[in-house]
């Protein structure tokens, strides 16, 4: 194995753990331990920046209401139109539980 595969296994088990999570209180828990306030805070705002994007909130309404730099939302722009599709995948399976609830 090259040294690329090991370090993708390495980096692997984050996602693992993450995988074993089973509520929102689990979740917070171990990302309160892993993160610093600010590292926990840059993804809460990220994630908020995302869904009001996504909820078709315009640029300047996302600034004021989240208080992120315009580098921040515009980065987040670019990966909800143009990412691996991870925040589309995670915000239709939200919105699906909506529905079920």
């Amino acid at each position: 194995m090259n040294s690329h595969g090991k370090e993708r296994d390495r980096s692997a088990a984050i996602y693992r753990a993450i995988l074993k999570l089973k509520t929102p209180e689990e979740c917070y828990a171990f990302l309160e331990d892993l993160c610093t306030v600010s590292e926990q805070m840059a993804l809460e705002q990220r994630f908020e920046v995302a869904m009001l994007l996504d909820q078709g909130s315009i640029y300047q309404d996302v600034l004021q209401k989240t208080g992120v730099s315009s580098a921040t939302v515009s980065r987040v722009k670019r990966a909800l139109n143009f990412g691996a599709g991870g925040y589309r995948l995670v915000m239709d399976r939200m919105n699906e539980g909506d529905d079920q609830a």
